[in-house]
């Protein structure tokens, strides 16, 4: 076993013999957040490791991964914190394993422990009526964003980094779909509400270039390919659109809540759940079936509370 640790790399805080900034470069089909998420995990985990006298990755062996996934859990992670981090294992010795740098891939088939699990939070009708207003396109440049954040978010159930990742050219004049590059750099067209299309037009015809003009700090430095941008012109990043969310919502809310809700509607309202995968752009049908056992939650709701031998 190495003894001692080298100097830690400055952007990663692990020690350049793990090599995770290279590891980070090589998810090009990752979004920035899931690159930021699996470096930090890789972090902690490195952390742990020199606690328990593994400096270099040859060290660990899969006796200490599981130790490791245990101690997360006791911590009182949440399943789907846990779950990423074991996520983030698998590819990371996966990737040491093929590049050569170990023998043995300790994190073939690691899994983290099965749970309950929490249900993703689903809007009610009224609150999204309250949040996206009557449906009228607002005169307020930075409204007419703003909503229009909003009603892509929930029409058309965007992820927020394929919201912010949209380009001018992503709307077609009359078209009623979108294009949307979601996950591993995959292509998809996704259905327009009304709504959305009479806010994209009304954004295209004028309502951008007044954005620009009354809201941008340079608007000579405005990303022109961005469809939207935030007062320093440049693309809208996740806590650009959580802030849009907070002057919105009426109660606390994280962006992906309207994507929750989007599918979760689908659902309630008869759509088949291969549509609703489709609709998501999820790679599994297992990962869209969680919004069923979400319309079942809601159908047991209405149940107790309205049935009076319930």
């Amino acid at each position: 076993m190495t003894v001692g640790l080298a100097m830690s790399h400055p952007e990663t805080g692990t020690p350049p013999v793990w090599r995770v900034p290279e590891f980070v470069l090589s998810l090009t089909a990752a979004s920035d957040s899931t690159k930021r998420a699996y470096r930090s995990d890789l972090r902690q985990f490195a952390e742990w490791a020199a606690r328990a006298g593994l400096n270099v990755p040859s060290d660990v062996d899969r006796r200490w991964l599981r130790r490791y996934i245990a101690f997360l859990s006791v911590r009182g992670l949440s399943r789907r914190s846990v779950a990423r981090k074991a996520s983030a294992l698998r590819r990371y010795f996966g990737w040491l394993a093929r590049q050569g740098a170990i023998e043995v891939d300790p994190a073939l088939g690691l899994v983290a422990p099965a749970g309950s699990g929490r249900l993703p939070r689903v809007l009610g009708a009224a609150e999204v009526s309250e949040m996206l207003g009557d449906g009228t396109v607002p005169d307020d440049p930075t409204e007419l964003r703003d909503r229009l954040v909003l009603e892509l978010l929930y029409g058309s159930g965007l992820r927020v980094n394929e919201l912010c990742q949209l380009d001018r050219g992503a709307f077609r004049p009359g078209s009623a779909h979108i294009e949307v590059i979601g996950k591993g750099a995959k292509h998809r067209r996704v259905p327009l509400s009304e709504p959305a299309m009479a806010l994209l037009a009304a954004w295209r015809d004028g309502g951008s270039d007044a954005f620009d003009g009354q809201r941008l700090r340079e608007p000579a430095d405005r990303d022109p390919a961005a469809l939207l941008v935030n007062l320093r012109g440049n693309r809208l990043g996740t806590r650009d659109v959580q802030r849009i969310l907070d002057r919105h919502a009426a109660t606390p809310t994280h962006p992906h809540a309207l994507r929750h809700t989007y599918a979760t509607h689908l659902l309630d309202g008869g759509a088949d759940l291969r549509v609703v995968q489709e609709l998501l752009g999820h790679g599994r049908l297992a990962t869209t079936q969680i919004y069923t056992r979400v319309s079942k939650e809601r159908l047991r709701e209405v149940y107790e509370s309205a049935h009076p031998r319930a």
